[in-house]
């Protein structure tokens, strides 16, 4: 995840499934990801680097606070007040699938558009003063 925070920037991706460990060894074989464990207790979700060593996503398995994510690739996307984009969401049309939610330091929702689509907002501790989401 990258250290400066622009609100309005994609921060973050992050695919959270059922079986993590079948699905980090798929990334590992088809892009040559490779992977470090992130402990969550009694098992480990991952960070993926690029062939530079560089983490570029996590593979996280559908448990715990995560249980209720769909199975997707989601971006997060830093943003300075999420409660007030949580509430502009409900107001266009859109719904809360999860949080807002404390995660890592930092304050996170996943919401979804009148599409369907999700999209995960996240508010870190500190944040540039660019664009609001």
């Amino acid at each position: 995840m990258t250290t400066e925070f622009i609100s309005g920037q994609v921060t973050w991706n992050d695919l959270t499934v059922p079986d993590g460990e079948a699905v980090r060894q798929f990334y590992e074989s088809v892009v040559g990801w490779k992977s470090s464990p992130v402990a969550m207790g009694e098992y480990s979700d991952y960070s993926m680097m690029d062939v530079s060593g560089t983490v570029v996503a996590g593979v996280c398995h559908a448990k715990g606070e995560n249980a209720n994510l769909p199975p997707a690739w989601l971006m997060y996307v830093t943003v300075q007040d999420l409660d007030g984009c949580v509430a502009r969401c409900r107001e266009s049309g859109g719904a809360v699938v999860d949080g807002p939610r404390t995660a890592g330091g930092a304050r996170i929702a996943v919401i979804k558009d009148p599409a369907g689509a999700v999209l995960a907002l996240y508010e870190p501790e500190s944040t540039s003063p660019e664009v609001d989401g």
